[in-house]
């Protein structure tokens, strides 16, 4: 709420040109916030596009835990959570070393929530097709095991996945139900019982787990694609200001996409109390230094030098691009802030640093920044509220 306002303080910019002031107040920087961090985001895409390589097909995978899972994963998140990485990484590193015969590396990102704000977690993965072979003796790319002539590019055979993904996670699940370390409400008491977890575990594997494996369209497409769709997830809420429509006598009402596929998922409107809504919205913080984005295989930070020098040693080189001359005075760099009346430069002349939450949210100054708060519903917020 109080992200880019005074309170916050911030920096003061002039024109040189027309004298014109403007503030522009600092960000709470919490990765929770829907509208700060922008500039995080923009660093994150440019660390991992470091990771494409020229001439390669790549896959985004999706693992989906189930719905009878959401509650136990709720009250164990930071357990469930690392185990899902955990086994999504260990099936796909099982399969495609067994039918690819290469060296896998994947770049992992944690999604909990849908487009109702229901908890929903799964991870979002983008697998390159292909890499060195096991031996680090030549390239070697994904093609599916009986249609050596197929066009459309293969990573692996995604009801497979799903079953090794499936097996690995629930026999982890029942090592930390077995010594103690998870947290079992009421409702969960049945896993204080070796044979009824075993049959609770049974009760899940009769069922396909959903892991969703997405080539690229039309055999070929940018990566890079999937990576700007993959930095949404990596800082803000679950759900963004444009898709608020009110928030009346109690009631918010905001924009999701339906469960309808025949009639193309269209964009419906959901109305739910405050109190549920902020309900929905919390399911969604992760835990403390709790990390949503983790490298694994050949992307792992300790190979991550070593897989991609193998592996552009090993690709056949890119065509060449002509590359642009920088003019003289060409500013490579950040865009300065332009002034909006004359479009001039503008200068820093004043700088604050952004306080310390202890004092932003100290009683005896807080009253003093009530009349800096954004107004919500026509009025300021007090100190009361």
């Amino acid at each position: 709420m109080v992200c880019r306002t005074a309170i916050l303080d911030g920096h003061i910019y002039k024109c040189p040109s027309c004298d014109y002031k403007i503030n522009v107040y600092n960000s709470c920087g919490d990765r929770h916030c829907p509208q700060c961090a922008g500039a995080r985001r923009a660093d994150w895409l440019d660390k991992a596009s470091e990771l494409i390589l020229p001439g390669v097909h790549y896959f985004q995978v999706v693992f989906t835990l189930p719905d009878k899972l959401s509650g136990l994963i709720l009250g164990n998140r930071r357990q469930l959570y690392a185990l899902l990485f955990r086994s999504a990484w260990r099936a796909l590193n099982k399969l495609l070393r067994q039918s690819g015969q290469f060296q896998p590396a994947a770049l992992m990102v944690l999604h909990t929530w849908n487009q109702q704000l229901e908890h929903h977690p799964h991870i979002h993965a983008i697998v390159p097709g292909g890499g060195p072979s096991l031996d680090g003796q030549q390239w070697i790319t994904s093609r599916h095991p009986t249609h050596r002539r197929r066009k459309k590019p293969f990573l692996t055979n995604n009801v497979e996945l799903g079953r090794v993904f499936r097996q690995i996670f629930l026999r982890a699940l029942q090592r930390l139900a077995k010594n103690g370390k998870l947290r079992l409400g009421a409702r969960w008491s049945l896993l204080h019982d070796p044979k009824q977890v075993k049959q609770w575990c049974e009760e899940l594997c009769k069922t396909d787990w959903n892991v969703f494996v997405q080539g690229p369209p039309k055999g070929t497409s940018d990566p890079k694609e999937a990576l700007m769709y993959l930095t949404r997830y990596m800082t803000g809420g679950p759900i963004s200001g444009r898709r608020l429509e009110s928030d009346k006598n109690g009631r918010v009402t905001f924009m999701a996409r339906s469960k309808d596929k025949q009639a193309g998922n269209p964009m419906k409107p959901v109305e739910v109390s405050g109190a549920e809504f902020v309900r929905c919205w919390s399911m969604h913080i992760l835990p403390k230094g709790f990390t949503k984005a983790r490298y694994y295989g050949g992307y792992h930070s300790s190979k991550r030098a070593a897989y991609l020098k193998l592996s552009r040693e090993l690709l056949p080189p890119p065509p060449s691009e002509p590359t642009r001359q920088v003019e003289a005075g060409e500013d490579a760099g950040r865009p300065s802030l332009k002034c909006p009346r004359c479009q001039t430069d503008m200068i820093c002349i004043a700088s604050q640093r952004r306080p310390s939450w202890r004092d932003v949210f100290d009683v005896r100054s807080y009253s003093s920044y009530v009349t800096l708060l954004p107004v919500h519903g026509g009025r300021h917020y007090k100190p009361d509220d």
